[in-house]
């Protein structure tokens, strides 16, 4: 390449790597956007924007060939049809497992934010907070009023809709209108709020699906066809490609470089800085050295903290960051897949309009204001209720006219949710380089320590009972409680392994996603969490980026870096 120096590297085009070429690029930095994976471009190339089920020759079930090439994919829905080929390659990119853990990883251009469920809540005080209090971990260097302003400014750009619930325990946003809830979501939240004489709410989620249009970004409102995994070429959720792509492109700043592999962060150890990264050209295996003065690490979670300690091993045998002990422990993802489902009667009259890409969700209530349980944190749900459609009739026996009738009718309502319960960070959870197996191009690959303990545990148990009375309360009949197989990792929200903090002996970063050791590498994916809310983390991910993004700037300037 005839141009191998610049301002600003970013490592990865995920949701937080696409919001720092965007900040950096606005203000006027080159920036370099390094992807190890493929280019997706914008409508162009997304091929299955259009189709539908019977459009797919399996009819989007994973086949037996399939099953055998992704053997971590196949534990879980991700292994399916529509988007096959969009996840991260399992034999080219292996990793190996002490303990079992689900990793789902995007690599092309745009990454998890082609693929992610989308859903957009910001961290409330008290999650900054609780490790402080409670003796957890180490505390949050920032609070929430460092940050709001920050979810104020993401907001509005990516583009979030829900309303203004007025809750404590999940503060309110700059929305666009709510997706509302159906019939009988409505009906259900109606009791279980005069049940539970307010303390406990169930609420329209708020999803980076856009109501209303910004076409000074060339984005049109979601659509409702819920084929938002397929690529939306109407820009109708936020991803890099619909939103914050095109903006850095728009200032003649960024550069974006496809099949580039980051082997490692240089580190001048004299000066303490970075002064750029070594790349392998994932198609031709050549080497190439990009310089920089700033470079922001934005590889997803396990991936940023791979790169920290594949850097930098003349200095830190743990690499670049892990002077404090800390580099890739503290693993955190979000336990789920534990909730209740039940039959709805009274509303075989009503059915629903449009293909509604959200649901409904409950805000915590456990272990907030007044009330105490024998474990720490709490959990929210995520869920809806619909109605069955012509499938239900298959198996039954019937001909001709009766036949037809009966198969034009909708089945029954059924509502369900499932909880998202907070994990929290244990410096016995951990990932670490395993030297003995390499990948396709050589590189150490990274095993996996990680379980859950008795603290997530326990809470599971309310997590079921809790979604069982919550629909007993509202009037439902032949509720069933469930808890399926869990693994960490797939919640697909893995944090922690370079934790932010206030001291460099207990933490990686600091106040401002800066590595301790190497004041112009930031760190701004799921890898900086210091611990993990209940909620979905990826608006977070976008406030911190350009929170740090903002920082970096003016520490240039200042001549700080």
């Amino acid at each position: 390449m005839a141009n191998n120096d610049y301002d600003a590297i970013v490592v990865g085009s995920g949701i937080s790597g696409g919001w720092a070429a965007k900040e950096l690029s606005e203000k006027g930095l080159k920036v370099l956007m390094l992807e190890r994976g493929k280019n997706i471009e914008h409508i162009k190339d997304y091929k299955n924007a259009h189709k539908e089920d019977w459009d797919f020759p399996h009819r989007d079930l994973a086949t037996q060939a399939m099953k055998i090439e992704y053997p971590v994919l196949k534990r879980d829905y991700p292994l399916n049809e529509k988007t096959y080929g969009m996840w991260a390659n399992e034999k080219e990119n292996p990793y190996t497992e002490d303990k079992r853990f689900d990793w789902y990883r995007g690599y092309h251009v745009g990454g998890r934010s082609l693929l992610w469920g989308r859903q957009s809540y910001r961290l409330n005080r008290e999650d900054f907070e609780a490790n402080g209090k409670e003796g957890i971990a180490v505390d949050w260097p920032i609070r929430y009023e460092d940050i709001a302003p920050w979810y104020d400014y993401v907001e509005k750009f990516a583009g979030i809709s829900g309303n203004r619930d007025g809750l404590d325990v999940l503060p309110d946003g700059i929305f666009q209108p709510a997706m509302a809830l159906n019939c009988v979501e409505k009906d259900v939240a109606a009791r279980v709020k005069k049940a539970f004489k307010g303390s406990r709410h169930i609420i329209s989620g708020r999803t980076s699906n856009m109501t209303e249009p910004k076409p000074e970004h060339g984005r049109v409102n979601c659509q409702y066809r819920n084929k938002c995994w397929l690529g939306c070429p109407f820009g109708g959720y936020f991803s890099t490609q619909s939103s914050t792509l095109p903006a850095a492109m728009k200032t003649g700043n960024l550069t974006l470089r496809p099949f580039s592999i980051v082997k490692e962060i240089l580190y001048d150890k004299d000066k303490k800085r970075a002064t750029g990264v070594e790349v392998i050209d994932a198609e031709t295996n050549q080497t190439y050295v990009f310089k920089s003065k700033i470079v922001f690490v934005n590889a997803s979670a396990f991936n940023s903290t791979w790169l920290l300690m594949n850097s930098a091993t003349d200095v830190w045998d743990g690499g670049l960051g892990s002077s404090s002990g800390e580099l890739g422990h503290n693993v955190m993802d979000h336990h789920f897949r534990v909730g209740a489902s039940a039959p709805v009667e009274g509303f075989e009259d009503k059915y629903t309009y449009g293909r509604r890409p959200s649901g409904f969700y409950v805000p915590r209530f456990r272990n907030w204001g007044n009330d105490k349980r024998d474990y720490l944190r709490g959990f929210g749900y995520q869920g809806g209720a619909g109605r069955g459609g012509w499938s239900k009739d298959v198996a039954e026996l019937g001909v001709g006219a009766g036949l037809k009738e009966t198969l034009s009718e909708p089945g029954d309502w059924t509502i369900g949710m499932t909880g998202f319960g907070e994990m929290l960070p244990d410096h016995e959870n951990r990932i670490y380089l395993n030297k003995k197996v390499t990948d396709k191009w050589g590189l150490p690959v990274l095993a996996m320590d990680v379980e859950i303990k008795e603290n997530e545990l326990k809470m599971r148990k309310d997590m079921q009972q809790d979604a069982m009375e919550m629909f007993e309360a509202a009037g439902l009949k032949n509720v069933q409680g469930w808890d399926a197989e869990y693994a960490p990792g797939m919640g697909i929200h893995e944090m922690g392994t370079a934790r932010m903090g206030r001291d460099p002996k207990t933490s990686v970063l600091n106040g401002h996603n800066q590595v301790w050791d190497a004041p112009n590498v930031f760190v701004t994916d799921g890898a900086c969490m210091t611990s993990a809310s209940c909620v979905n983390p990826s608006l977070t991910y976008m406030a911190l980026t350009a929170r740090a993004a903002s920082f970096a700037v003016e520490e240039l300037k200042r001549g700080n870096l």
